[in-house]
Order: structure tokens, then C-alpha cells, then sequence
């Protein structure tokens, strides 16, 4: 007799998912509001009070995904959001204890670094504040001069499309940041807002490769360049979405995605390759069906790769850091912890969306950055 693979799924993701609530539980550390998590078992929050701060913003955005925030009470959100917002500067930036200069690259010029880091914090931080409390106001001083058009072009100007991925990163956080605006102030800083935006898409349609649909040097002549393109590109199309503006050679995006396997790679390679899938799903009639048997083959491997703790690990070899911080805490890949949970349930949340519509109400991040999808049928703003 043939599985009912639809019964089959729904049982196994439902388990997953009590596993992982529980194991998001175990993870709170002592004496501190409800939700403020420790990254992993192996993380000694009095040794490392700073990686709290990444710890819990991943563990809230995947409590909010699979409606582990439900019983929460008014009081203890509200604690949980002055607690994140304890990590914010006068100018809205939000850092990470401990974390100092000197231990921190991601480019040689040290004010790169410095920007990456804060803003890559900074829109993750707000994301968690979003999921706790929907629609509240952000402090966005540090970004505000990115409304200038000049400084705007200039900024752009500096890209370096030799490293898609670090870039795509900082494009989609600024985005972000600007989208907030729009959403809080008034009419003139929607006005500027726009224009802002204006800038950035004319940016990226001068730039994109038109054979892949993504941005990156040397895309076409290196498989690595063109996987660093892809992984980056996914970022800067969830400003498309948000928008409900057509995305030019989406459909190309699609078919590189199916040439990768669909097996377990990075938590971010593969919560990337959903991203792109489903929402090439969504808004193209294009190889749909192959799309969705390369999620189901996906979506067997996930829930496979659970660990026995309930938790997920980003890749099982290797030293795990904090992205930027090279001269900070570290713990040793394989061990589950709250960032490669939140972005494998993101994933299998993804796929469920496709294969199992309406099996939950999963409620993905509203602010765009990993964990965006775009709400089926929304107006463009």
C-alpha cells in the first residue's frame, strides 16, 4: 500500500515542530525575561552575555513562525522587547555585548566591517521586536542619511560585486531599514523613501547578469562565484516581492535552483534555494512541477536531519562564529543552535506552504531579510 505522503508529511512536521518548541524552551537562560535564549547547549551566557543577543532574536522569529508565541502574555513581550531594545544605541543601531572592533572583519576598511555588523544586528534585532510586538516603531537615525540621494549613489558606488553574498546583505538590511521608515513616518519620508528606492532598483537592473537573474562578478566563469551570486541575489529579490514589482529573468533564477541538489547543504544555502523556489512558484508558471517534487525530496532530508535534542545544526563539521566577530565566541558545528533552527524551519515552514496548503498558519517575518515571503495575494504597497 503507497504512503499518503501528504499524511505522511503533516505527522512528521507536526512531531518536528513540538520537538523544536521544546528545545527552544530548555535553551532559556536563568534569570532573564522569558525568551532571552541561549544560542546553543555548548553557549555559557556568563562567559558570553553578548551572544544572548543573536541567541534570542533567532529564537523569537522561529517561535513566531510556528506559533510558539501564542500563550505569551502582553507582559512578557513586553519585557522581551525592552530587553532587545536594551541593545540599541541612541542612534537606533543595535550591538552586540562584548563585541569589540579589533575581533571583527568582514572587509579592510574597518568602517565596512562596522556597518555589516551593526546593520546585519540591527535588522534582525528589529525583526525579533516585530514578532513580538507587529508594527512598532523603529529608531532609524543611523540610516536616515541614506535618504540622500547623493550619499545614496555614493554608498552604491562602493559595492563590491566581487563578494555578492557580504553585499546582498547589506543592501537587503538597508531596504529593510528604509521600508520601516516608510511604514512609520509621514508623507515626505514616504516621498523620500520612494525615491530612495527608485535608486536602488535602477541600480540593480543596470547590473544584473540577464543569463543567471543575479549580481556578481565573474558569475558565468566559476560554479563557486555563481553559488556566492545566487546566495546573495536571494536577498536584494525580497525587496521585488515586498514591492509586487515583476523581477526580471526570475525564471532564470528558478532553473539555476534546480541544478542544485536537493539535499542538505548550509542552513543558508538551503533556506535560500526554497526562498527563490517558492516564490518562483507563487508568481511564475514555471516548472512547477518540478519545483515541487525538488521541495519534496528537500523536505524528506529536513526532517531527517533534526537532531536528537530537537534542534537543528547549521553543517556537522567545522567551528561556528558569529558572522564578523573572527576573534569571538565560537562552538563546534553539528551542535543545534537558534540560528540554523529558525532557518531550517523556515524552510520546511516554506515548502509546507506548497505541498501541505493550510496544514498551519505559519507566520513568516514581515520585515524583508531571511524568513520574508511575500503573503499570498497582498497589494503592492
Amino acid at each position: 500500500m503507497a504512503i499518503d505522503r501528504t499524511r505522511d508529511w503533516a505527522e512528521k512536521i507536526e512531531t518536528a515542530r513540538a520537538r523544536s518548541l521544546a528545545w527552544l524552551a530548555a535553551m532559556q537562560a536563568e534569570g532573564l525575561p522569558r525568551g532571552v535564549t541561549r544560542i546553543s547547549a555548548a553557549h555559557d551566557p556568563v562567559r558570553w552575555p553578548g551572544v544572548l543577543l543573536p541567541g534570542t532574536y533567532n529564537a523569537v522569529m522561529c517561535l513566531d513562525l510556528l506559533g510558539g508565541l501564542d500563550d505569551w502574555s502582553a507582559d512578557e513581550r513586553g519585557a522581551l522587547v525592552g530587553w532587545l531594545e536594551g541593545h540599541r544605541a541612541a542612534d537606533g543601531v543595535f550591538r552586540l555585548p562584548g563585541m569589540a572592533a579589533a575581533d571583527t572583519f568582514k572587509k579592510p576598511d574597518a568602517e565596512e566591517t562596522r556597518r555589516y555588523i551593526d546593520w546585519h544586528l540591527t535588522n534582525y534585532g528589529l525583526g525579533a521586536v516585530d514578532a513580538l510586538a507587529p508594527g512598532r516603531p523603529a529608531r532609524l537615525a543611523f540610516a536616515e542619511p541614506f535618504l540622500d540621494i547623493v550619499t545614496l549613489k555614493a554608498w552604491l558606488c562602493d559595492r563590491d560585486l566581487r563578494d555578492p553574498w557580504q553585499e546582498g546583505n547589506n543592501i537587503v538590511n538597508l531596504a529593510s531599514f528604509f521600508l520601516m521608515m516608510r511604514r512609520d513616518g509621514d508623507a515626505a519620508t514616504a516621498a523620500r523613501v520612494a525615491a530612495a528606492l527608485d535608486v536602488l532598483f535602477a541600480w540593480h537592473d543596470r547590473l544584473r547578469e540577464p543569463t543567471t537573474g543575479f549580481w556578481g562578478v565573474g558569475q558565468l566563469s566559476d560554479p563557486h562565484r555563481l553559488l556566492h551570486a545566487f546566495a546573495g541575489s536571494m536577498h536584494d529579490f525580497h525587496l521585488w516581492y515586498h514591492e509586487g514589482r515583476p523581477l526580471e529573468a526570475q525564471d532564470r533564477a528558478v532553473d539555476y535552483c534546480l541544478t542544485l541538489p536537493p539535499a542538505i547543504d548550509s542552513a543558508c544555502i538551503d533556506v535560500d534555494a526554497v526562498d527563490v523556489l517558492i516564490h518562483g512558484h507563487a508568481l511564475l508558471d514555471h516548472r512547477r512541477a518540478e519545483i515541487e517534487a525538488w521541495l519534496a525530496t528537500l523536505l524528506d532530508a529536513l526532517l531527517a536531519f533534526q537532531n536528537p535534542d530537537g534542534g537543528f545544526c547549521d553543517v556537522c563539521d567545522g567551528i561556528r562564529r558569529q558572522d564578523g566577530w573572527i576573534r569571538g565566541y565560537e562552538e563546534p558545528q553539528g551542535l543545534s543552535n537558534t540560528f540554523a533552527t529558525w532557518f531550517r524551519w523556515i524552510a520546511i515552514a516554506m515548502i509546507a506552504e506548497v505541498l501541505l496548503p493550510g496544514l498551519r498558519a505559519w507566520r513568516f517575518r514581515r520585515t524583508i531579510g531571511i524568513g520574508y515571503r511575500r503573503p499570498p495575494g497582498a497589494a503592492t504597497p
